[in-house]
C-alpha cells in the first residue's frame, strides 16, 4: 500500500481527558459573575431537593415563581437606575399606593380596565415625582425615594384605613393565581419575563443602553457628549413607577385583597436582585442576565427556608446577610480588578532593559 494512502492514527480523547475538558468549561463559565450565581442556584436547588420533601414539585415550584414575579418585576427598572449612579426604594409603596387607588375604583363598581389605567397612571405619577426631584433637582435618589417610601406608604393607610378591599377582581386574581396553559409558569411571572428582556434588549442593544452605561461611568461627560441625562433618569424612574404598578396588581392577586401593608418590605428582595446581580453600587457596570440569575437564586433561598418553616423575620435577617455579602463580594472583586489594570497599564510604561 502507498504510504500516502495509510491511514493516520486516530486521537481519541480518554474518558479522563474529556471529563478534565468539561470541567475547565465549568471553571470558565464561573469565572464570570453570572456563572458563579448559576452555580450557587443549582446548589440551593441540589441541597433543597435533598433534604426538604417536595421543594421541587410542580405546585412548589409554580407558588415559588408567583410569589418571586412582583419583586423581580421591579428589580429590572431599578437595575438600570442603578446602573446610572441612582436608585428607588420606593418601588413597594408605590406598588402598594396604585393597588391602593385602583382598589377605590373597583370597591366603587368601577370596571377593571379603568382600575387598570388609573394604576397605571399612579405609577407613572409617583415615579415622576422620585425623577423631578432626582433628575430635575439633583438631589440624592436615596434620599428622595427613602422620604417617598413614607411619603406614599402613609397615603395608603390614609385611603384604605385599616380595613382591606376584597373581593378583587377576576383579572387581577387571574393575573395572581393562574398559570399559562397547562404549563406551571404563573402569569405573576410573565410581566418580570417581559421587563428582563426588555431590560437587556435596552442595556446591550440599543442606544439607550450605551447611555445609561455613559451616564453611569461618568455623567459630566455624557453631557458632554451629548446624552440628555436628566431625561434619561427621569424616563427611568417612570419607568420603574409603572413596574410597580403592574407588581401591586400582582401582589393584589396573590393575596385577594388590596391592603395598607401591601408588599410592605419587598424592597429589600428587589434592592438584593440588584446588587446580588453584581450591578456596581458606583454606577456605569451591570448585567441584566446576571440579576435573573439573582432572582432566581433568592428565590430557590426563600422556598428552602419557607419548606423549612423559618419565619419571615428570619427570612428577612437571611436575605439581608446575602446583601450585605453581595456588595462586599463584588466591591472586593471591583477592587481587583482595577489592581490587575493599574499594574498591568504600569507594566506596559514600564520601558524593558535591555543587557
Amino acid at each position: 500500500m502507498n504510504a500516502a494512502m495509510k491511514p493516520g492514527p486516530r486521537h481519541t480523547s480518554s474518558p479522563a481527558s474529556r471529563v478534565s475538558t468539561a470541567l475547565s468549561t465549568v471553571v470558565a463559565g464561573l469565572r464570570s459573575w453570572s456563572g458563579l450565581l448559576a452555580g450557587a442556584t443549582l446548589l440551593v436547588i441540589a441541597v433543597g431537593a435533598a433534604s426538604v420533601p417536595n421543594f421541587l414539585t410542580p405546585f412548589s415550584l409554580a407558588t415559588a415563581m408567583a410569589t418571586l414575579g412582583p419583586a423581580a418585576l421591579m428589580a429590572f427598572p431599578v437595575a438600570l437606575l442603578v446602573i446610572t449612579r441612582d436608585i428607588d426604594i420606593s418601588v413597594a409603596s408605590t406598588a402598594a399606593l396604585t393597588a391602593a387607588c385602583s382598589g377605590l375604583v373597583f370597591a366603587a363598581q368601577g370596571p377593571t380596565p379603568v382600575a387598570v389605567a388609573v394604576a397605571l397612571a399612579v405609577g407613572a405619577v409617583c415615579g415622576a415625582v422620585n425623577g423631578f426631584f432626582v433628575a430635575v433637582l439633583e438631589l440624592p435618589a436615596l434620599l428622595v425615594t427613602l422620604g417617598t417610601l413614607a411619603l406614599f406608604r402613609g397615603l395608603c393607610y390614609v385611603i384604605l384605613g385599616s380595613t382591606p378591599i376584597s373581593p378583587i377582581p377576576d383579572f387581577y386574581a387571574a393575573l395572581g393565581n393562574n398559570t399559562v396553559g397547562l404549563t406551571i409558569l404563573p402569569w405573576a411571572l410573565v410581566p418580570a419575563i417581559v421587563a428582563a428582556l426588555v431590560a437587556g434588549v435596552v442595556l446591550r442593544g440599543l442606544p439607550t443602553g450605551r447611555r445609561v452605561l455613559a451616564t453611569g461611568g461618568n455623567p459630566a461627560t455624557a453631557r458632554y457628549s451629548g446624552v440628555r441625562t436628566r431625561r434619561l433618569r427621569f424616563g427611568l424612574f417612570v419607568a420603574s413607577g409603572l413596574a410597580a404598578a403592574v407588581a401591586g396588581m400582582i401582589q393584589a392577586g396573590l393575596t385577594s385583597q388590596v391592603s395598607p401593608d401591601l408588599a410592605l418590605g419587598m424592597e429589600l428582595d428587589v434592592i438584593t436582585m440588584v446588587f446580588l446581580g453584581g450591578v456596581s453600587v458606583l454606577g456605569g457596570k451591570g448585567s441584566i442576565p446576571a440579576v435573573v440569575w439573582a432572582a432566581a437564586l433568592l428565590m430557590f433561598i426563600r422556598k428552602f427556608l419557607q419548606l423549612n418553616n423559618v419565619s419571615g423575620y428570619a427570612q428577612g435577617i437571611v436575605i439581608g446577610v446575602v446583601l450585605i455579602g453581595s456588595l462586599v463580594v463584588t466591591n472586593a472583586a471591583s477592587a481587583l480588578v482595577e489592581r490587575r489594570r493599574r499594574s498591568a497599564v504600569s507594566a506596559e510604561s514600564t520601558p524593558a532593559t535591555t543587557s
